[in-house]
């Protein structure tokens, strides 16, 4: 039987589960920019800044990441979580190693699986880096300081962000097509479901550790 997880060993374990968590999201961020179809809006303008400066998409995240904690501990004056630094650095590191070992399909029934496939992905990898609440990314951690400075709704702030950000990379040339408006309107749910099971499974998982601790 196996043993449940002790109040010591769950730290470990929830850094595991959030880097599992955003290399899965950084697959599914190189799956949409193969696709060739559209890819989110934060990819549009990363897309779009390689391709008037050069350097990697992976390299244009982790300064747009760098950018965005900055004006995060400027606004709120607090310092993000470390799993904020952390994601930035992963995915850009995992979005660029995923792009080199990924190609586009040859026919557009290929690029649009690869493309739902990028979606699920991606939602699925944001559900689990997540789950273990250990910090959360750039974009959201500049989205919670301006919404807690102002009183706007986190929803409001989030969606004037991306529409800024999409149509700055879409200026720069990046790509926005069917997939863009299709990322747009699903990753939400999919997330959303994602994050449901996979912070369930984490609070059981501590509820669990706490109790043997407790006999312990």
């Amino acid at each position: 039987m196996t043993r449940p997880w002790t109040k010591t060993e769950m730290p470990i374990f929830r850094w595991f589960i959030f880097t599992l968590g955003v290399v899965i999201m950084s697959f599914g961020v190189a799956l949409m920019i193969r696709a060739e179809l559209g890819i989110a809006p934060w990819d549009v303008l990363h897309v779009g800044l390689q391709m008037h400066f050069g350097l990697t998409v992976g390299t244009w995240t982790i300064i747009m990441g760098l950018v965005l904690l900055t004006a995060s501990v400027i606004i709120s004056k607090e310092r993000p979580k470390l799993g904020a630094y952390l994601n930035m650095i992963f995915v850009g590191v995992f979005v660029d190693i995923f792009l080199l070992l990924l190609e586009t399909p040859a026919s557009i029934q290929g690029q649009t699986i690869m493309l739902l496939a990028g979606i699920l992905v991606m939602g699925f990898g944001i559900g689990v880096y997540i789950s273990p609440r250990m910090g959360a990314g750039p974009r959201d951690s500049v989205m919670l300081a301006i919404s807690e400075k102002t009183g706007m709704a986190v929803a409001r702030v989030r969606a004037v962000m991306e529409v800024s950000v999409l149509f700055i990379g879409w200026l720069l040339g990046g790509p926005v097509f069917i997939g863009t408006l299709l990322f747009s309107v699903t990753i939400g749910h999919v997330s959303g479901v994602s994050l449901t099971i996979c912070q369930n499974w984490m609070d059981r998982l501590r509820e669990r550790g706490m109790r043997v601790e407790n006999i312990y």
